[in-house]
């Protein structure tokens, strides 16, 4: 699929995998919207790329029609990148036995409302506004990459928020693609592994506690970077005949119970 001209909103798309799926993609010639809460970062990042930002709470489908009205403007709006997310961590059953301190539902409820439900909710309203467009010659009119985690599938202690979350992504990957495919539009997950992102932060202490991290990963005994998902996720956008997909990207690591 072309995507040169054609607008891309890219959720959570100011820093990390988000920021590298944005910068290959204006690099391909698409007119990017980056939709976050960081304005600082953002807002620069759209000015580096030549497109726009939009503070945008996937929580909130007021923030996300106005995200994709922005999108409309600036041309035909063909691609969704799914980046936005949060995670969480902690254990189902307290130390203590109380039931006090077993896991937190409200963090639980927040975790899958942004992760998952902000997806779809994100999916439903941005594929509404591609159906819109004029289909290209292959009768597409726009692909959907949505960012799970391997911890969908092998998920460890404490993530049961987390992996509750992006399992449910993976979950609504293929009957979404069977629905959308009615419209033309194509809709494909990748699920990440260990990937050096800011969440680890920076300096002598963050390098290795990500060096020893990376000693988890199959092969390369690194952590991802951001451009290798950038790449993935930008294929699963352009290549015609991928749909209804998830795709691990993650070195082969097969994550421990913790």
């Amino acid at each position: 699929m072309d995507i040169k001209n054609c607008s891309a909103i890219i959720t959570g798309g100011a820093s990390g995998i988000g920021e590298a799926a944005a910068r290959l993609l204006a690099a391909k010639g698409a007119k990017v919207v980056i939709a976050d809460l960081q304005d600082d970062k953002g807002q620069a990042l759209a000015a580096e790329l030549g497109g726009a930002f939009c503070h945008c709470d996937v929580t909130k489908t007021e923030d996300i029609i106005a995200t994709v009205e922005t999108a409309k403007e600036m041309g035909p709006l063909r691609v969704l990148v799914n980046s936005a997310g949060i995670g969480f961590a902690a254990r189902t059953v307290g130390r203590d036995g109380s039931y006090e301190s077993a896991h937190p539902l409200d963090a639980f409820k927040r975790v899958v409302n942004i992760n998952l439900i902000g997806t779809f909710d994100f999916i439903r309203i941005a594929a509404t506004a591609m159906s819109q467009t004029e289909p290209l010659a292959s009768n597409e009119r726009g692909s959907i990459c949505n960012l799970a985690s391997v911890a969908a599938f092998d998920g460890q202690i404490g993530q049961a928020s987390y992996s509750a979350s992006k399992g449910g992504v993976v979950g609504m990957t293929l009957p979404v693609a069977r629905d959308l495919a009615a419209v033309g539009v194509r809709v494909n997950t990748v699920a990440p592994g260990l990937i050096d992102t800011p969440i680890y932060g920076t300096g002598e202490a963050a390098d290795a506690f990500k060096a020893n991290l990376g000693k988890n990963v199959l092969f390369p005994q690194r952590l991802g970077d951001p451009s290798e998902l950038a790449s993935m996720v930008v294929e699963c956008i352009t290549n015609s005949y991928m749909n209804g997909e998830t795709i691990r990207c993650d070195g082969g690591i097969r994550m421990p119970p913790k």
